[in-house]
């Protein structure tokens, strides 16, 4: 059964193990120890991933398991301001407001924004 959140999450994992990664379906379910035929159905949004899958494809695709895990809706922000927040504030979370303002919107849009931030992310990094 196809989501329109397990296509937009398929999408991104496509685009970063192509483009950022440069892995073919073969080495990532390689080093994933599942087949490549799952990681496809997962990319095509025909099969959504457990969290151990998101958990082990976050290192080779460049995320933070809190990312990937936030993008599947596994995790979703948190809007408490919690002593433990403030300390984590400009650590590469996401701040405060913008976490507020994201939350707000639909969780297609939140996939969609903190797939695209993940991104820019790695972009970043790669011009260091």
């Amino acid at each position: 059964m196809a989501t329109n959140n397990g296509q937009n999450l398929g999408r991104i994992l496509k685009q970063r193990r192509v483009v950022m990664s440069s892995l073919t379906l073969h080495e990532m379910g390689a080093m994933l120890g599942v087949s490549s035929s799952h990681l496809s159905l997962i990319e095509s949004g025909k099969r959504f991933p457990s969290a151990l899958i998101l958990r082990k494809m976050a290192e080779p695709l460049g995320f933070e398991e809190s990312e990937l895990l936030s993008l599947a809706g596994y995790l979703s922000p948190q809007l408490a301001s919690t002593d433990e927040e403030k300390a984590d504030y400009g650590t590469g979370r996401l701040d405060l407001y913008v976490r507020k303002v994201l939350s707000q919107e639909p969780v297609e849009v939140q996939c969609t924004i903190l797939g695209i931030l993940a991104i820019l992310k790695s972009i970043a990094k790669l011009m260091k």
